[in-house]
């Protein structure tokens, strides 16, 4: 069982090379690893500042940009019903500009129809009195074929004339 009970003279001598390997290690490699270990835990740290810093941030972005997601819908609703307003005008100025131009063109048909009426009137009255006249040249050279007869016409006429005046 030599194993299990070692003798003084190996634990001094492995007392002493763990105090050597304390003392060297103590002064030169503790420091290093503490001051690594202290400046992982300071990159940690900021990197968990930053982490919740960037959450705030995108948290900020996420309201503002819902945020102006709504001013957007808001401003297409404003648009969109003011474009309804001008359609609706645009529609009521081109129906009123359309019964204002058919009332005169009908004004205008109006006058076009009467100047025709009266143009026909004055043809239809050219038209009689030319076939009146020709009749009566034709009843006058009928009537007035003998000198007998154009004398009786003539002291007709100048016995009306007489009695009227």
């Amino acid at each position: 069982m030599e194993l299990f009970t070692p003798e003084f003279g190996l634990v001094f001598w492995m007392f002493v090379a763990f105090l050597c390997l304390y003392c060297i290690l103590a002064k030169w490699a503790w420091p290093f690893i503490i001051k690594s270990m202290e400046e992982r835990a300071d990159l940690i740290d900021k990197g968990v500042a930053y982490a919740q810093e960037a959450k705030a941030n995108l948290d900020n972005a996420k309201a503002e940009a819902d945020q102006l997601v709504a001013e957007a819908r808001q401003q297409q609703a404003d648009i969109l019903r003011e474009a309804a307003k001008m359609r609706n005008q645009i529609i009521e100025d081109a129906r009123g500009e359309a019964a204002v131009e058919a009332k005169k063109v009908s004004e205008a048909a109006m006058v076009s129809i009467e100047q025709a009426k009266k143009e026909s009137e004055k043809q239809l009255r050219r038209e009689v009195s030319e076939i009146a006249l020709q009749i009566a040249e034709k009843v006058l050279r009928k009537n007035v074929a003998s000198d007998e007869a154009q004398r009786e016409l003539v002291d007709r006429y100048l016995n009306d004339v007489e009695t009227k005046n």
